[in-house]
């Protein structure tokens, strides 16, 4: 394929695209990806606004200044995630809007793999985590190590 596109290209317009459609679906419900994000990691237990921000690093622009910080005040005025001691955490109201908001999310995942089998969706991203190694990115745990 003398007209293949660089990887670049596709790597842009698929992160585009996949913004696009979550500030689509997801604002119609009053949240936005980045909101999203938080949503599931505190799911997952109570977060410091350090662990937050370390779990949506690669979405934030943080050259700006941008932090976790900037996405929480709406779901704490919202009700959907609370101030405790320890840092944040995602109550009742809030863990039965994710649940309806899930819903949504699924139906934007199932959009963009149709046609791709679970080996070709698992080998892109097997790939993706290569080269992205290649070019010098370590997780958190590989970096303390060194």
């Amino acid at each position: 394929m003398t007209d293949q596109r660089p990887i670049g290209f596709w790597l842009k317009l698929v992160d585009r695209l996949i913004d696009e459609r979550f500030a689509l679906t997801l604002e119609e419900h009053g949240v936005t990806r980045r909101q999203w994000q938080l949503l599931n990691v505190l799911a997952r237990g109570n977060a410091t606004v350090d662990a937050l921000n370390a779990a949506v690093e690669p979405f934030l622009a943080v050259d700006d200044g941008e932090s976790a910080d900037d996405h929480l005040a709406e779901l704490v005025e919202s009700g959907w995630v609370a101030v405790t001691p320890s840092g944040y955490e995602l109550t009742e109201h809030g863990r039965t809007a994710l649940t309806g908001l899930s819903v949504v999310v699924q139906s934007n995942r199932e959009l963009a793999g149709k046609g791709v089998t679970e080996e070709e969706y698992d080998r892109t991203l097997a790939t993706l985590e290569r080269i992205a190694r290649n070019l010098g990115w370590a997780t958190e745990q590989q970096a303390q190590a060194e």
